[in-house]
């Protein structure tokens, strides 16, 4: 494929990557072309990147997407960056402390608060209210330090 570049993508939201998606790279603009994906990776041809030379040149190289294309959000949904430093608390009412960090594991994101570790799905995780600045979880026996 003459002039197409591998991507490995560092967002969850693969519609950045559809044709006549722009990017920033390098000093100037370019868009996608076309789109190919194999397993789960997106191949793209870019505006100007017609040969295999050009685009080996381009590898290591970052797309940067403009600030305005940020996703839109639906009412369920937030940006796991905004979980840190929310307060946790359980479905009684213990404070556990403050979201110091979000581990993206295959099988799903962690909530890491302290010593404690909780996987960010419905089981455990009941409600996030982002304005309120809380996060009410829901603990099974041993998650707890002793």
């Amino acid at each position: 494929m003459k002039g197409h570049v591998k991507v490995k993508p560092l967002t969850d939201f693969t519609s950045r990557f559809d044709a006549g998606s722009r990017f920033r790279l390098r000093e100037s603009w370019t868009e996608v072309q076309e789109v190919r994906w194999k397993d789960g990776r997106p191949t793209l041809k870019l505006e100007g990147v017609n040969t295999i030379d050009q685009a080996q040149a381009l590898q290591w190289e970052y797309l940067l997407v403009p600030a305005s294309s940020e996703p839109i959000l639906s009412e369920d949904e937030f940006f796991l960056d905004d979980l840190i430093g929310v307060s946790v608390v359980t479905s009684d009412n213990l404070i556990l402390g403050k979201v110091d960090d979000v581990i993206n594991l295959p099988a799903q994101d962690v909530l890491v608060v302290g010593e404690v570790m909780i996987p960010l799905v419905k089981e455990f995780v009941k409600n996030i209210d982002l304005d309120k600045g809380q996060i009410v979880v829901e603990l099974i026996p041993g998650m707890l330090p002793n």
